[in-house]
């Protein structure tokens, strides 16, 4: 259920809390445990089920044989969840349950939206970015004015950009193993190097709207903390990409996964400044 693969989609729940302050600590706490240790690893556990990878994954290099008691573990943490966001709050709930539905639909053989590069990716971006800064925000407690507020709704759009830049990245290694499963992603459309150029203009594109929206709402200094703590994403993401263009066989699972880890960290740092400052 790769637990510790949470760490990789902290930032969207940092991102969320940063640009507002009227909330309660309390719900900050378990919004963040259900998400984190029970959605997360509920959708990742449900995946693994009916894609049965025998090949690395995001998260593990060797994936463990699945078996019928994985299906009924994602099951509980299904409900644990969902038990969980009811004590929140009834509108935090409904939107744990969609988003664990979604996350069925990406991977069910019967639906299977990852056979389709264009609307799998539309649905992860939206509802592992914006969706899912919405709904932290919700479930923490912020009013719906200021939710629905253009400022936030611009920083959701930023979510699900930074969401569009980071996803293909995660398919870029798995082309082999997604064309005999005759899953087309959107990776395997645009090829090695197409993944790179796609995914560095939408992150370009993400970090431009955000420091856009910093400027215009007198965020100076969140300006300066975003662009010091992602230095290193910058650099890596680039080494990385000339390093690919040398040899393809550089785009493998320690890369993306090494990617992911500076990426999630550097990002998540940043916010996490911007909360204390």
């Amino acid at each position: 259920m790769r637990i510790p693969f949470s760490v990789y989609l902290m930032p969207v729940f940092w991102f969320a809390l940063s640009v507002v302050t009227d909330y309660s600590v309390g719900k900050v706490v378990a919004v963040f445990l259900i998400i984190h240790l029970l959605v997360y690893p509920a959708s990742n556990g449900y995946n693994c089920y009916f894609d049965r990878d025998e090949s690395s994954i995001g998260g593990l290099k060797h994936p463990p044989r699945v078996t019928k008691s994985l299906f009924w573990l994602v099951s509980l943490f299904d409900g644990l969840a969902i038990l969980g966001a009811l004590f929140v709050s009834i509108p935090f709930a409904v939107c744990i349950a969609v988003y664990l539905l979604v996350s069925k639909a990406y991977s069910y053989d019967k639906i299977r939206l990852k056979k389709y590069p264009f609307i799998s990716t539309i649905v992860v971006i939206i509802f592992q970015g914006a969706f899912t800064f919405l709904m932290v925000q919700l479930g923490i407690g912020v009013g719906t004015a200021i939710i629905t507020s253009p400022t936030n709704l611009i920083f959701a759009a930023v979510s699900s950009l930074f969401l569009c830049g980071s996803y293909p990245l995660t398919q870029v290694y798995q082309h082999t193993e997604d064309a005999q499963r005759g899953d087309k992603t959107i990776s395997l459309l645009l090829g090695i190097q197409g993944t790179f150029i796609f995914s560095g203009l939408s992150l370009f594109a993400g970090t431009a709207l955000l420091l856009y929206a910093f400027f215009s709402t007198n965020q100076q200094i969140n300006i300066l903390i975003f662009l010091l703590c992602t230095a290193p994403v910058v650099f890596f993401f680039n080494r990385w990409f000339w390093r690919v263009r040398q040899n393809r066989a550089e785009a493998n699972f320690e890369n993306t996964m090494l990617m992911n880890k500076i990426s999630s960290l550097s990002i998540s740092l940043a916010f996490i400044l911007m909360i204390i400052f």
